[in-house]
């Protein structure tokens, strides 16, 4: 099986995490990489964070504030000691050279053919629920940057037809206004061509036009035989998300913090510290902590080699760190009252209009690094798909056109008919987790020692109840 980070040439590794990025890495043709602790700890941050951060505040409203501050610490730690389990899964492997294997490898060798098609489609449902979340994100920030844009050219004053706080610092609740996701539908109050604005209002849609306009854009560039070009962009993720910490500071600092602490009765203004919908935070950080399809690549070219596990860890609490700190900082300063906190969108973005600049920067950074990202997963999928099936990435432009057509299909589908972020993000997270991060680490580890003639009880009660907890996280999803 190809593996999930793939060889389509000697010199072409790419690696990619879900809602992180995807990039080129240099083979260690010599056997051992050149990246110091420091640049690994920094690849490994910058794989995982991602889009999956928009949705994290929401998250935490679902869970409760208290048990969404809990649950990404722990979920951060079960996800770390998996990931630890799938770093040291090849040195298990007796009289067999391991050293140019990824997990996917380690798989087929402990479960054959099953192994090789089900992590192919755990692969796949990963890959392909990143892309669909990266064109509903990339429908919702061109609206909003085409609206901002069109307004400020015609000089027209907007407002947007939903509860809000007044002043210069405005925070809206979309969700008030209708019981879908917000479409940002305005009202016009002053200069301008009403015909003019009515018409670019009805041709500019969030959901009915916009999903299909991206099409023109994305659909040729899916065809491309190589994507290398846009391996060149991945900085464009670091400046994001450092962005997005920056943006979440200064619109905290002018807001002021704003909890009350309801421990399980909830009010007009304020949810519960705990409440039922936690598993939607758990599906979300699944994904949101996904690094295990390619960390043996990423920690292949770390220079020490010794220092796997730290690094590794370190990158973790880092990550931990900055969704704990953006989901925090967003939830307590989400102004309540007046508005609930119930108002807090699946994409916090969203409660921000479409008139404020320093939310127009960050749709702007977000919107060309997911157009530059989302060319390198539609690859990775095809390289997948279509070597597995027929021995060559690009066996002809008709496959690749009907696959990519496929995924594009997908995509603007749920922009369309179901544009919630973050239900598409735990969806896809519980799914591949179960199998990435939860089954097949644990299994690999109890069959190894089963092996060897280590195998204990505790052992075996421990891993059998995180796939246990990786099986009810799944099914959490479809039932709340």
């Amino acid at each position: 099986i190809a593996p999930d980070h793939v060889l389509p040439a000697p010199d072409e590794i790419y690696v990619y995490s879900p809602l992180g990025t995807a990039f080129k890495v240099d083979s260690c043709t010599d056997g051992y990489g050149k990246n110091s602790s420091l640049v690994t700890i920094f690849m490994i941050w910058n794989t995982m964070m991602g889009t999956s951060i928009l949705s994290i505040p929401w998250g935490i409203k679902q869970a409760g504030f208290t048990s969404g501050i809990i649950l990404i610490l722990v979920m951060g730690i079960l996800t770390l000691y998996c990931c630890y389990r799938v770093v040291k899964s090849r040195q298990m492997i007796p009289l067999t050279d391991t050293s140019n294997w990824e997990f996917p490898d380690v798989c087929k060798y402990y479960f054959g053919s099953f192994g090789q098609w089900s992590s192919l489609l755990f692969s796949m449902v990963s890959l392909v629920g990143a892309m669909v979340v990266y064109w509903v994100l990339m429908s919702n920030f061109l609206f909003n940057t085409g609206k901002f844009i069109y307004n400020f050219v015609h000089d027209i004053n907007v407002t947007d037809i939903v509860p809000g706080t007044n002043g210069s610092n405005k925070v809206i609740c979309p969700s008030a206004a209708s019981g879908h996701p917000p479409q940002n539908k305005s009202v016009m109050f002053s200069s301008g061509n009403r015909t003019g604005f009515e018409l670019f209002e009805e041709w500019w849609d969030k959901s009915q036009t916009v999903p299909f306009y991206l099409i023109a854009v994305l659909l040729p560039l899916l065809n491309l035989k190589s994507p290398s070009f846009f391996a060149k962009f991945n900085v464009l993720g670091t400046v994001s998300v450092v962005y997005l910490v920056f943006l979440v500071t200064v619109k905290a600092a002018h807001l002021g913090i704003h909890l009350e602490f309801n421990w399980f009765t909830e009010n007009e203004f304020f949810v519960p510290e705990f409440r039922i919908l936690f598993p939607q935070l758990t599906g979300v950080l699944t994904l949101a902590f996904f690094i295990h399809n390619c960390v043996i690549t990423l920690l292949q070219n770390n220079k020490n080699q010794e220092n796997n596990v730290r690094d590794l860890s370190i990158a973790y609490f880092l990550v931990g760190l900055t969704y704990l700190y953006v989901g925090v900082i967003i939830f307590a300063s989400f102004p309540s009252p007046p508005l609930s906190k119930d108002c807090i969108e699946q994409n916090f973005l969203d409660n921000f209009p479409s008139d404020d600049i320093m939310s127009f920067v960050a749709r702007i950074f977000l919107l060309f690094q997911m157009m530059t990202v989302y060319p390198l997963l539609g690859y990775l999928a095809r390289v997948q798909l279509l070597r597995q099936f027929f021995g060559n990435a690009y066996p002809s432009l008709f496959h690749v056109l009907i696959l990519n057509l496929a995924i594009v299909g997908a995509g603007v589908a749920m922009a369309r008919f179901y544009p919630n972020i973050g239900g598409i993000i735990r969806y896809s997270g519980a799914t591949c987790g179960l199998a990435f991060v939860f089954v097949y680490p644990s299994l690999i580890y109890m069959i190894s020692l089963h092996r060897a003639g280590q195998w204990t009880w505790p052992a075996l009660i421990i891993h059998i109840f995180i796939i246990l907890l990786g099986l009810a996280n799944l099914i959490a999803q479809f039932l709340l």
